[in-house]
């Protein structure tokens, strides 16, 4: 079966004294990325409430990793005030990191 998507996860450790820091030591955010355009489908995290999951896959839902993260990062810092905040910029550089790696790879 031919997938048109590949997908990727980052990694981050999170803060001290945050609700999902109770249930994981790691913040995971993963993402469908379309293999031609790097498009990001859709995207998952770990924070603990679905609120704050969802919210992060609005601000990453639609960006293209072939523009690289700049605007997402700047969209994080900017909307995204929880104390996850610099774990989320971590995952994604690392979720990247990952992505550009593929496309090193598959080359």
């Amino acid at each position: 079966m031919y997938m048109k998507t590949v997908f990727i996860a980052g990694y981050a450790r999170l803060p001290a004294g945050m609700a999902a820091q109770n249930m994981y030591d790691t913040l995971t955010i993963t993402a469908e990325i379309d293999k031609k355009y790097g498009v990001i489908v859709s995207a998952s995290c770990t924070l603990a409430t679905k609120h704050g999951r969802e919210y992060v896959e609005r601000l990453l839902k639609g960006h293209s990793l072939q523009d690289g993260i700049d605007e997402i990062l700047l969209n994080v810092k900017e909307h995204y005030l929880g104390k996850a905040n610099n774990a989320l910029q971590s995952a994604i550089k690392d979720l990247y990191k990952q992505y550009e790696s593929y496309k090193t790879k598959k080359k």
